[in-house]
């Protein structure tokens, strides 16, 4: 194939891409903005400025930025406290400024040490957390304004689901079943030569056509307005502009303003760094991000979000997923989906709203289980408890509270079973025998930190009397100091009172042990020496 062919083929699947992820992340944006009272319009730019310019400086080829339901609360609390929105956008330019240097001050690499265990975890309780928040709309319930935070990064009540159950509307049902049963089919064999058009397009299409042919034959399965995209409608242009609001800029006069633009800079970081990290693995060419360009993406994109009077952004795995589903080649389909979100927004509003919430809820359904499927817990089940179990308490965590506490409880557990695992392997104990007789021999760990004290004093309180012992730290890195204060006392008074022999060797002149009286007779002892087995 040629380069223009590639490079064609490469655009039409990038297009498609940001257009499946256009749609998905439009009410995305209006639920976040509702519930965080601010304008619905905040979010729809927030999404703009997320694709368009994040998407522009972002190294990532499959991220997508935009409003998150992770800072909600935040958002909602200073809105309140400063009951002025314009007042607010100082605090997202802050945080921006704050990102901003962090990239500078490579603060991105914080994301190499969180364990892939746990961003396995992140991503199924993703999964989960994606199908249980879309059954509502999948069924045709009217979420309440709290409940309206679609994305998939804040945990759940467990009531929504049986409300949900309780408040079904045949017509939904009928949309999201037909959009699963397309998306389904449409990765079978039978129909791959059908695949130029994107199953998630088709979906949307379908559903609206559906919602519209229940209007005119069966109005009561008709989805009203409350069940469909809700975009803001400008009658004109001038209109249309009008819905920007721009920052007050006596907001960065009061300390609680910069308070909060400091919190939001390192939540949203926090949660941009965990999504890249996900999403990287699910690049099909394993391709990786830089962190510390993320951040800065990020920091611009947020200078540019408070100026234009946006909500703060960061990088959602939602969208991200999504748009990986969707065919993805190039960050070009993030570019894409902001450019649709600015051109449809001031051109078919009206087109848009027709689009039902039930059609989407599918297209994430699928999403959702692609991320949580049992062959992902029978890989990590298959990698031994020590990853098993810090994955699961991931997903339950992820699931159960929100993003970062489920992380941040699945890294507690690994960092548990590595302190275990350390305490473990302190040292090797080799009985052996030369022509001069025979000696124990102690071969210390390559770390021995003070996790091992306790089991290292048990080992040199076994060794009998009348031995000969030789302590090697020719291997070790690093001994804590408490061991060797520990090895140090044994050599000087409780050897001796036992008549063992001791030989330390391989330890470094600063750690400033002694030379023990029996050193050179045990050392005698090496030349020569074979293991004994016990």
């Amino acid at each position: 194939m040629n380069s223009k062919a590639y490079n064609f083929q490469t655009f039409r699947k990038d297009f498609l891409a940001g257009l499946i992820v256009f749609l998905i992340a439009l009410p995305l944006c209006l639920g976040i903005a509702q519930a965080s009272h601010a304008p619905l319009f905040s979010g729809v730019v927030a999404g703009i400025v997320g694709g368009i310019v994040v998407g522009f400086f972002s190294s990532s080829n499959f991220s997508v930025t935009g409003p998150a339901a992770g800072l909600t609360a935040i958002v909602l609390v200073a809105i309140t406290h400063f009951s002025a929105f314009n007042i607010f956008l100082c605090c997202v330019i802050i945080a921006g400024a704050v990102q901003l240097t962090l990239g500078f001050l490579k603060a991105g690499g914080i994301a190499n040490f969180i364990p892939s265990s746990v961003i396995e975890g992140m991503l199924a309780g993703i999964g989960l957390t994606i199908i249980i928040k879309q059954l509502p709309d999948a069924v045709g319930y009217m979420k309440n304004a709290a409940a309206a935070m679609e994305d998939a990064d804040d945990g759940f009540a467990w009531s929504n689901i049986t409300r949900s159950l309780q408040h079904i509307q045949p017509g939904a049902v009928v949309i999201s079943l037909t959009g699963l049963f397309l998306l389904i089919i449409w990765q079978t064999k039978a129909f791959k030569r059908l695949a130029i058009v994107p199953a998630g397009l088709l979906v949307v299409v379908a559903g609206t056509l559906i919602n519209q042919l229940f209007k005119s034959s069966n109005p009561a399965w008709a989805l009203d307005s409350a069940h469909l995209v809700r975009l803001p409608v400008a009658a004109t242009a001038s209109d249309f502009f009008n819905q920007f609001t721009f920052p007050d800029f006596n907001g960065f006069k009061q300390w609680k303003v910069w308070e909060t633009g400091f919190v939001i800079a390192i939540v949203a970081s926090i949660e941009t760094l965990l999504c890249i990290e996900a999403t990287d693995k699910l690049d099909p060419l394993k391709r990786y991000t830089s962190t510390d360009r993320e951040l800065k993406a990020q920091g611009i994109g947020n200078l540019v979000s408070g100026f234009l009077g946006g909500l703060p952004v960061t990088s959602v795995i939602v969208r991200s997923s999504a748009n990986v589903n969707a065919g993805a080649k190039s960050k070009a389909a993030t570019i894409v989906h902001g450019a649709l979100l600015l051109i449809c927004a001031a051109s078919i509003p009206v087109l848009l709203n027709m689009i039902p919430k039930a059609a989407l809820a599918a297209i994430l359904l699928f999403t959702g289980y692609k991320l949580c499927k049992p062959a992902v817990f029978m890989h990590m089940w298959k990698g031994g408890l020590m990853q098993f179990i810090p994955f699961v308490a991931t997903v339950a965590g992820v699931v159960s509270l929100d993003l970062l506490k489920g992380v941040g409880l699945g890294i507690l557990i690994s960092i548990f079973y590595i302190l275990r695992h350390n305490a473990r392997i302190y040292c090797y104990v080799e009985r052996s025998e030369s022509p001069k007789g025979k000696f124990i021999k102690l071969t210390l760990a390559q770390e021995v930190s003070f996790l091992n004290k306790a089991n290292i004093k048990d080992v040199l309180n076994k060794l009998p009397e009348n031995s000969a012992v030789v302590i090697d730290a020719s291997a070790s890195g690093y001994i804590d100091f408490d061991v060797l204060d520990l090895i140090r006392d044994f050599a000087e008074r409780t050897a001796p009172d036992k008549n063992i022999n001791m030989a330390l060797i391989g330890f470094k002149d600063n750690y400033k042990l002694p030379e023990t009286s029996g050193h050179h007779e045990v050392i005698s002892m090496i030349e020569g020496a074979v293991l004994v087995k016990d």
